[in-house]
């Protein structure tokens, strides 16, 4: 499964539409995980290949998302997005959670469980 990179427009249609919400309206119909990047950052590339894996392993069960901090400046700001890899973890229902920083896999996958109530 190919990772998407979304854009303003994009995440409007599959995220959140914060133009038109003040209140957090997931639009998707499964949880996300979007991760806030850069292509100069060195931790986010230590990530990449392990957001790759966890696409395929969980196929079908939740989505994953990329999001370049330098040219979808706007969402960066929307977020308040200070450091990057900054990685957001977005269930079906409730608030989403943050966490920052070049996270190990087993650190995803327990967040995909507590968080996202998405187990393989």
């Amino acid at each position: 499964m190919m990772i998407e990179h979304l854009t303003n427009e994009s995440f409007k249609e599959k995220v959140f539409d914060y133009e038109h919400n003040k209140e957090w309206n997931y639009q998707g119909e499964k949880p996300c995980l979007i991760d806030f990047y850069a292509d100069w950052c060195q931790p986010c590339k230590m990530i990449a290949p392990v957001l790759e894996e966890l696409a395929d392993e969980y196929e079908g069960k939740l989505d994953i998302y990329k999001i370049d901090t330098e040219s979808e400046k706007e969402l960066a700001g929307i977020f308040g997005i200070q450091s990057i890899p900054s990685l957001l973890f977005v269930p079906k229902e409730g608030m989403p959670q943050m966490a920052q920083g070049a996270l190990p896999k087993e650190t995803f996958e327990k967040a995909f469980k507590e968080v996202l109530d998405v187990e393989k």
